[in-house]
């Protein structure tokens, strides 16, 4: 299955596992609940949703990767106990707490969340000496004598064998004790996430010409040759970050991340062309409605790689102001809700003025933010908004003071006015990217017409989840003629040929 789906499926599981019944017990009893194993290739995103599925259920996360651990570090070090036993004392050998195991304890009275995931990546790389104790962990939920927590689901991860000569095959005996999901690289569930993570246009419209080069891994005679989804996704980040120096990404730069000779060469030379493509057809522009009759007309003459670049182009600076806006969407939201907490402070009786009362509000809120990042719940996103939300209080409070408005009305009134005026400029933002995707299918419909070009426009705004969000609020007709016209033209071609093909 897909990355996708997995994240899915294990979600349920973790859902099942977690659920109660009336006497407040686990309904699949802790020996019942099998560990999760991911066995997919290098970079595909095993480990990345398990960081994703952790803050979405707020569970606590504890990740190691087993293969720098040793069995001392694994199981515990023995020591010497004495007990009685029958009126005699004995000494007894003991072990000292799993490193891993007391992780988890560590995390449970750091973070209060006394459920979560125990993540171990690369499980089938152990050394001979610790796999003995990964079998009693998988079959037993234990390192050593120690016990993961109850409510703690054990997930592992792994490559197969033909990715790293370090595999170790699991027997039948602990293949029946699992949960095996098998992950396969898929290039339209990974532009989803893409899209969210603002990999580079550059990187997603070269993809789309060469949908083969997402993730591929080959052996030769001079060693391992590939290329994969995190390769691309963190030669992203340095692509955006040059461009804010100013430098621009070579081929060796790109060899660096694309360790794949044939690969690395085709994008450098692609990303020439795409910032060549980017000067020449200002894509701002025609955003602000300005559509020039020779752009199109080159457009006509251009091959089909130039053609899809200059949409990807346009698709691009579209998800920019899309994503601006669902940030301050956002922002907005948690900002009321701040608000609304404000109001009711008001309305009780008291003597503290307003400016004291929003400044414990911002503190109370910076401690949320930091406690739900040190507990992994929250992402950078949320991070931010909880940052920018806490500057605004603060600003206010600091505004208050200034025009000495100590009076509650008179407080409550101002920042209403102030919050007023944030939400005008939001609508007026949401009008004015309506106008720009209306200018983008203006240009669509004068270079391309009804063409493939206009099929994947249409397929990747129904794509984007920032897309997707912005499209629910502004009623845009063409985007439904074209999505209902040109999509279900595409899907009915699809069927006919299924059916010519058939014996």
């Amino acid at each position: 299955m897909n990355i996708k789906r997995a994240k899915e499926e294990i979600k349920d599981t973790i859902a099942a596992y977690l659920l109660k019944d009336d006497c407040g017990e686990y309904m699949i009893p802790s020996i019942r609940q099998r560990p999760v194993l991911l066995i997919g290739p290098p970079g595909v995103g095993k480990t990345q949703i398990m960081e994703q599925i952790a803050r979405e259920c707020e569970l606590g996360l504890v990740a190691y990767t087993i293969t720098h651990h040793t069995r001392q570090s694994a199981v515990g070090l023995p020591f010497i106990e004495h007990k009685v036993y029958g009126g005699k004392e004995y000494a007894v050998t003991e072990y000292t707490m799993s490193e891993i195991v007391a992780s988890v304890y560590d995390r449970i009275r750091d973070t209060g969340l006394k459920e979560g995931i125990l993540f171990i990546d690369e499980i089938n790389c152990v050394s001979e000496t610790l796999a003995p104790a990964m079998l009693q962990f998988l079959q037993c939920k234990t390192f050593g004598s120690h016990k993961v927590p109850e409510g703690w689901i054990i997930a592992a991860a792994g490559n197969p064998p033909e990715y790293n000569k370090s595999v170790r095959e699991f027997d039948v005996v602990t293949l029946d004790r699992i949960k095996k999901i098998t992950v396969e690289p898929d290039l339209k569930v990974w532009k989803e996430y893409a899209y969210l993570q603002n990999i580079h246009p550059a990187i997603l419209s070269y993809l789309d010409i060469r949908p083969q080069y997402f993730c591929q891994v080959e052996t030769t005679v001079d060693g391992k040759r590939f290329a994969t989804p995190r390769g691309w996704e963190d030669l992203s980040q340095l692509i955006t970050v040059y461009e804010r120096l100013d430098k621009r990404a070579d081929r060796e730069v790109v060899g660096q991340y694309i360790q794949h000779p044939k690969i690395s060469k085709d994008f450098a030379n692609y990303l020439e062309l795409y910032y060549k493509y980017q000067n020449e057809y200002q894509v701002e522009e025609i955003l602000q409605g300005v559509i020039r009759e020779e752009v199109c007309s080159k457009l006509e003459r251009a091959a089909f790689d130039e053609r899809l670049s200059v949409t990807d182009l346009l698709l691009a600076k579209l998800t920019d102001r899309f994503k601006a806006l669902y940030a301050d969407k956002a922002e907005m939201e948690l900002l009321m809700a701040q608000l609304k907490g404000f109001k009711q402070e008001l309305d009780r009786p008291g003597e503290a003025e307003p400016a004291v009362r929003l400044i414990c509000m911002a503190g109370e809120m910076e401690l949320t933010r930091k406690h739900r990042r040190e507990s992994g719940l929250s992402d950078r996103g949320e991070d931010r908004r909880y940052r920018k939300v806490t500057a605004q209080l603060e600003s206010w409070v600091q505004e208050l003071k200034s025009r000495s408005l100590d009076q509650k009305e008179a407080a409550w009134n101002w920042i209403r006015e102030q919050f007023m005026e944030r939400s005008d400029r939001y609508e007026e933002q949401k009008k004015g990217d309506g106008q720009a995707l209306e200018h983008a299918f203006d240009f669509m419909e004068a270079a391309f017409g009804n063409g493939q070009e206009m099929v994947i426009f249409i397929t990747t705004l129904n794509t984007g989840a920032f897309s997707v969000e912005f499209l629910q609020e502004y009623e845009c007709e063409r985007y439904y003629h074209y999505n209902k016209e040109l999509l279900f033209d595409e899907q009915e071609t699809g069927v006919r040929k299924l059916l010519e093909n058939r014996p």
